[in-house]
């Protein structure tokens, strides 16, 4: 129960509450306990003797202290709830923080389905489980404690029924535990895979529709839906033969007591009222180890949730910043790729990019040009340090990019990725993303250079227009301007623009091309294009074939020395622009 023992630290804000739960706890069990003994007077000193002033004062102490135990086990609910909900937040809060600093490499490492069973699913169980300890869990123990005493107190001689009985209950339930805890990790994989298939579904619904696949979608939900359910019910099938061996050992424990007690009344050496105590507290024994044996399924499962979520606190993260590391300070520009290799996973594998050698100055277009899987994304995202280089090095004014602090990095590099993700809220809330304090003229600037400001316009609500989720109010086009004004905004000495005019028409990029040139003619722009048509007027274009620079240079000189060039460029112009 490691996993689940580290987790109980992030109680610790909480001792107050979960101490104050725990005395009510224990005034609860008191006040239930003092019950079967006061039922014993009633009987061998009210009913026995034929007194009803023993009997009437009996039973109000009997409803006093009902009542009382009524009254704090409110008290105990209303600080166990405080002390679990403000666990959950705060380990929540933990593990989404902990996913923040995730790079791109940790990002790889979980699917979205895991990280957020783990955020929901996983945490929930582990609060529950916080929630039962402070109501249940330790009541149990403290019930059973106290049964055991007062049938030793009540009668000794028959206590030994317990001594017989206990040691085969405890090895039921401990057998059901090492069974059950596998069973639950795998129940929560397997949520996993079904979070994952409710994503894509929801995600891709349009694709859905279009293809006519809503039959195969059901039955691949069905099938995910129905794996988590198998590896319950097996669970279940536990429990079900679990809980009615206690319920049979209780009973045989009630028989064995009903018979010697029996005998020990009719030798005198015993009274009926503390038989009936004794029978009270045995179930009262019974019932609590019977309700710790049920728990052990859920302790199973919050420790397997445990588990998973610290696997998320315990991420190593693949991107670090040193100790020594200084900020980067008015930052010119200058991008130099020194001899770079990559390799996605730590134990290498087979390299995206090799031996990746070029310099952009300020003030410098840099095109990437390359077929689909050649690496040109990849090679970008080294640039805000996303990943890090296998090998070789990548420097900003002649600093490794390694030796400076992660935030001053990124803050010099305005970027627009590949998969446009647009945020819930406004147009405007979307473009001031990275920098919210931008004033409207600064949004109205970077929306016309994007060519975003027409279209905003045109809408009722204008700049004000709630973004549907993902964006799904707007165009695959109008999407991609809105991120480049949002790149923009940032103003940065260092833009990338990862295929950032691919749903854009060939005279609105133009157009942006031109206001680009005004707008970040002091910075260094790296631009990802699938149309020739982009990296015409670049300064510098970068041929990029399975992960190697096979050509670099601008437009004319490729066009004299690389055949590879030549045959893009002839196959999606042909002679229609001037070379």
């Amino acid at each position: 129960m490691s996993n689940l023992k580290r987790s109980f630290g992030y109680l610790r804000p909480y001792t107050k509450e979960a101490i104050l739960a725990v005395v009510l706890l224990g005034l609860v069990v008191a006040a239930n306990l003092s019950i079967p003994r006061l039922v014993q007077v009633i009987i061998d000193e009210g009913v026995t003797k034929q007194d009803m002033n023993v009997i009437m004062r009996t039973s109000l102490l009997m409803i006093g202290a009902s009542i009382l135990s009524a009254l704090f086990m409110i008290g105990n609910t209303i600080f166990a709830v405080k002390a679990s909900r403000g666990f959950e937040g705060d380990l929540r809060e933990e593990l989404f923080s902990k996913i923040q600093t995730f790079s791109f490499g940790n990002i790889d490492d979980f699917t979205t389905g895991q990280l957020l069973t783990r955020l929901t699913s996983d945490l929930n169980q582990v609060r529950l489980i916080i929630t039962m300890s402070l109501r249940m869990f330790i009541r149990m123990p403290l019930t059973f404690i106290g049964s055991i005493i007062l049938m030793w107190i009540t009668n000794p001689s028959l206590s030994v029924i317990m001594v017989v009985l206990l040691p085969v209950i405890i090895v039921l339930i401990t057998v059901f535990v090492r069974i059950a805890q596998p069973l639950f990790t795998k129940v929560q994989e397997k949520v996993d895979h079904l979070n994952q298939v409710m994503q894509e579904n929801l995600m891709g619904i349009r694709v859905v529709k279009a293809f006519v696949r809503r039959r195969f979608e059901g039955r691949r939900f069905e099938m995910a839906n129905e794996e988590p359910y198998g590896t319950s019910l097996k669970v279940t099938r536990l429990l079900s033969v679990l809980m009615p061996f206690i319920m049979v050992l209780s009973n045989l424990g009630t028989v064995a007591v009903l018979y010697f007690g029996g005998l020990q009344v009719f030798e005198g050496t015993a009274s009926v009222g503390q038989i009936m105590a004794f029978i009270n507290y045995l179930s009262s024994a019974v019932f609590s180890v019977t309700i710790l044996g049920s728990m052990a399924g859920r302790i199973s499962a919050a420790e397997a949730s445990a588990k998973r979520i610290n696997q998320v606190l315990d991420e190593k993260l693949k991107i670090r910043e040193k100790h020594d590391a200084s900020k980067l300070d008015n930052v010119r520009g200058r991008v130099v790729f020194e001899d770079v290799d990559f390799s996605y996973g730590e134990d290498g594998g087979i390299p995206v990019l090799s031996s990746i050698s070029f310099t952009a100055e300020p003030g410098e277009t840099v095109a990437i040009l390359g077929a689909t899987g050649s690496g040109k994304s990849t090679l970008v995202n080294l640039i805000p340090r996303f990943y890090d280089v296998t090998s070789g090095r990548v420097t900003i004014d002649g600093i490794d990019m390694r030796d400076v602090t992660i935030e001053s990095l990124r803050s010099a590099v305005g970027i627009s990725l590949q998969e446009t993700i647009l945020f819930s809220g406004t147009i405007r809330d979307n473009i001031r993303y990275g920098r919210p304090s931008a004033s409207e003229e600064e949004v109205l600037e970077v929306a016309k250079a994007a060519q975003a400001h027409k279209f905003i316009t045109g809408f009722p609500d204008g700049y004000d227009t709630t973004v549907g989720q993902r964006g799904v109010n707007l165009s695959g086009g109008q999407k991609q301007r809105i991120a480049i004004a949002r790149a923009l905004l940032v103003k940065p000495r260092i833009l990338v623009l990862d295929d950032s005019t691919s749903h854009v028409d060939v005279e609105t990029e133009i157009k942006i091309e031109e206001a680009l040139k005004k707008i970040m003619k002091d910075s260094t722009n790296f631009v990802i294009a699938q149309r020739i048509s982009t990296v015409l007027k670049a300064d510098n274009i970068l041929v990029l074939e399975n992960g190697r620079i096979v050509a670099e240079g601008n437009h004319s000189q490729l066009m004299e020395t690389s055949a590879i060039y030549r045959e893009i460029y002839d196959s999606q112009l042909g002679g229609g622009v001037a070379r």
